[in-house]
């Protein structure tokens, strides 16, 4: 189904996203590990491209993205993103050297369908950023907000799916996350938890939409609570300056 501004997935990005680009910047450390999957290919695909992150800008970039309003994020040094779905790439056959997505998996309407669109339009790697959906409960936060990592866990694929899809050339790796994370993702702010309070924040982690506003607003009064009285630095205050988390993030890559 797409929705009012043509986002394909199940999260509303015409409500969502409009200060996404605000809270997701790319984080260098991250964007390294995916430049070095892509190799040394030329010309690259970026599926479910949102407003711009993570695109190499020394290749030939060609951006797909359903949302009106993720599109019109994108900076103007950027090429213009493609309205298409993953599900119906409108490219012949290995088209393109490599092609990427970051956080879109979990997006897509069909995932197995998407991976093979993916696989059929790319000669060289294929490389998601996501999470492991085994991984993303124990997180701190959800001690305090467990139907949002709940509806993580319950959107991302196993890795075993994406694999079992791509072929058997898939590799999965976690990817550690810096203390200052430049992308605004829940884990990113594992030694920042006054970020929580802030709901701009929270709305550029999808997750968060699928959670009602009364259920949304007890979750964060109690963690602000546990902020001020100095319980939440009791059980995690060391995680303040732990200058990696090793979380849920995972970069799978396929080769040919």
């Amino acid at each position: 189904m797409r929705r009012s501004d043509g986002s394909a997935g199940d999260a509303d990005y015409g409500e969502i996203g409009r200060g996404y680009a605000s809270y997701r910047s790319p984080e260098p450390s991250i964007a390294a590990r995916i430049h070095e999957a892509l190799g040394d290919a030329t010309t690259v695909l970026n599926v479910g491209a949102g407003a711009g992150s993570y695109e190499p800008i020394d290749r030939r970039v060609t951006a797909v993205e359903p949302s009106a309003s993720m599109r019109e994020q994108r900076p103007k040094e950027l090429s213009i993103a493609i309205d298409a779905v993953v599900e119906n790439l409108p490219f012949p056959d290995a088209h393109f050297d490599a092609s990427m997505t970051t956080f879109s998996i979990h997006q897509w309407s069909d995932i197995g369908t998407g991976l093979r669109e993916m696989r059929r339009v790319t000669r060289g790697p294929v490389v998601i950023l996501t999470c492991d959906p085994d991984l993303v409960q124990q997180f701190w936060l959800n001690e305090y907000a467990p139907q949002v990592l709940a509806a993580e866990a319950r959107r991302y694929p196993q890795t075993k799916v994406i694999a079992d899809i791509l072929g058997p050339s898939t590799k999965a790796q976690i990817v550690p996350i810096p203390l200052n994370c430049r992308d605004g993702f829940n884990e990113a702010y594992y030694g920042r938890p006054e970020m929580f309070l802030q709901s701009d924040a929270r709305l550029a982690c999808s997750a968060w939409s699928f959670v009602d506003r009364e259920t949304t607003s007890a979750y964060v009064k109690r963690l602000e609570e546990d902020l001020a009285t100095g319980r939440w630095d009791a059980r995690f205050g060391n995680l303040r300056s732990e200058a990696e988390y090793t979380g849920s993030l995972i970069l799978a890559v396929s080769g040919h």
